[in-house]
């Protein structure tokens, strides 16, 4: 199986260093300094893994013309260039490892529905300053046919995956699994980003616990709405989250917070990493969809609102 990862930050790294450690067929697509430093020290992982692999990296994207999985890692604000990148790529299978929904659409947009697998990622990963990536979550990709279903070129990732020593498993309600990580990702990076507090101690204090549960039940409103019921996929509960008074809502979170202190003290939402690095915050594509979706819908998410403005401040500052 013939793998490009478009992307060369954290998930990517990690992704297509297991791949290549496992004497797969994998191309790296980065650039810049990056790219540099790849192809002169290979790939690092320390963490839940330690090893460093060769693998072969591609700055020129026009240079591979077929692949049987494209894997998308890029940041979501730069989702239409990459894509363009690659749209020549003759590929029957794509997929993406970023944060949100509207993901899917893009990449159908550009390689057709038929082509497009829904994914949700639960897996984790920190770049250092010395270029080395701290592998922290390898909870789980899971993958599934849109809207629903599983098949053979499934079941065949998620064995290629797991064979690699990345958690995966098949999901046979995608859009489900999606929006339910999707509503728990909008509490915990709206949160991390105002207060800048590690994941397990926003999920844990009171007061930061009610506005995660304001933003994950204004997010899963809108995925009941279309349809799309929730689920809980340990340890996101969000559908309790979602089903229950506000105040057990709140204790469920901060359930959460304990088990994020005794397992992953040190883990931290991918936007506050980049905040804290100076980048830019994916805001429009995430937050931003929340609320132009809830338009469409009729429904007032207005946690959601003020976070999204105030982030969207913050980001336009950096």
């Amino acid at each position: 199986m013939k793998f490009v990862i478009l992307g060369a930050g954290a998930l990517g790294s990690v992704f297509a260093g297991h791949l290549a450690r496992a004497g797969g067929d994998v191309s790296l697509i980065a650039r810049g300094a990056r790219a540099r430093h790849l192809n002169e020290q290979g790939i690092t992982v320390t963490g839940l893994a330690d090893f460093n692999v060769d693998c072969r990296v591609i700055t020129e994207p026009r240079d591979i013309q077929q692949a049987d999985v494209l894997i998308v890692a890029v940041k979501t604000y730069d989702t239409a260039s990459a894509l363009e990148s690659v749209r020549h790529l003759e590929v029957p299978v794509v997929l993406s490892l970023q944060n949100g929904v509207l993901k899917d659409i893009q990449l159908a947009d550009t390689f057709g529905y038929q082509n497009t697998l829904g994914a949700a990622v639960f897996t984790s990963a920190e770049m250092t300053a010395e270029g080395p990536v701290l592998f922290t979550v390898n909870q789980g990709l899971y993958v599934g046919e849109l809207p629903e279903g599983t098949s053979k070129r499934v079941q065949r990732l998620v064995e290629v995956l797991v064979a690699a020593g990345i958690a995966a498993e098949e999901s046979p309600h995608i859009q489900t699994t999606e929006w339910s990580k999707f509503a728990a990702w909008v509490g915990g990076m709206a949160a991390s980003v105002l207060t800048r507090l590690a994941t397990y101690k926003l999920f844990s204090d009171s007061d930061s616990a009610i506005v995660c549960s304001r933003l994950i039940r204004e997010t899963g409103s809108l995925a009941v709405k279309q349809g799309i019921p929730l689920e809980d996929t340990p340890p996101f509960l969000v559908k309790t989250i979602c089903s229950v008074s506000e105040e057990e809502s709140v204790e469920k979170i901060r359930e959460m917070g304990a088990l994020f202190e005794a397992q992953m003290p040190n883990h931290r939402v991918s936007t506050l990493q980049d905040l804290e690095r100076g980048g830019r915050l994916e805001v429009e594509e995430t937050l931003g969809y929340v609320i132009a979706k809830a338009a469409e819908e009729d429904i007032n998410v207005p946690t959601v609102d003020t976070c999204y403005r105030l982030i969207s401040g913050i980001n336009r500052s950096l």
